[in-house]
């Protein structure tokens, strides 16, 4: 498990030699293109971390056009926290983009972590500042900046997912149309823009 055990050690503090202890704590599992993690209404019951492939969290309006409202590459973790830490039932689907292998994380998980080593508090605290955050920009992203601007965060955010995802599913993320998207990429590259690889 390369990527779990390099995120606890270098992003959580877990001492090296420690981190293969934590696998009492998730469990792994194989889940092919296409495949439901998590569907609407259903309660989430784990925290999604991604050792290998691609996952996407959306929701799918009344007239059945999908809005995603995350991706999940190699080493992030993703979940419904409403569901999962509210008991509600969740308003989202999380679904995997390419075959891939996630490890299926207890909600406690994280407390488990601190209670272990207690020096992963504080990096665990700043990870969920981090991650409200962000949501805080998206929102402010979605309700304020063109769509070139937006295009321009998703390539920093996400920079090898230009060639992993079909237009649709970044259109859909950005909150616009692909015929919108086509156009601002015609125009970045009119304007000679290329995107870092």
């Amino acid at each position: 498990m390369k990527n779990i055990n390099s995120y606890l050690a270098q992003v959580l503090s877990v001492p090296i030699e420690k981190v293969n202890a934590c696998s009492l704590h998730y469990e792994v599992k194989k889940i092919p293109k296409n495949q439901f993690l998590l569907q609407y209404g259903e309660i989430c019951r784990h925290i999604f971390f991604v050792e290998k492939g691609l996952l996407k969290m959306y929701s799918i309006d009344k007239n059945g056009k999908e809005h995603i409202i995350q991706f999940a590459p190699e080493s992030w973790l993703i979940s419904d926290r409403s569901s999962l830490y509210f008991n509600e039932k969740s308003v989202y689907y999380i679904e995997a983009v390419e075959d891939s292998e996630v490890l299926f994380l207890h909600p406690d998980f994280f407390n488990k972590l601190v209670e272990q080593f207690p020096n992963s508090i504080e990096r665990s605290d700043f990870l969920l500042q981090k991650h409200i955050r962000s949501l805080q920009n998206r929102i402010n992203s979605l309700l304020g900046e063109t769509a070139e601007e937006r295009y321009m965060k998703f390539i920093k955010m996400y920079p090898d997912l230009l060639l992993r995802v079909p237009q649709w599913m970044i259109a859909s993320y950005l909150g616009i149309t692909p015929e919108s998207l086509s156009r601002v990429r015609k125009e970045l590259a009119r304007k000679n823009f290329v995107p870092d690889r």
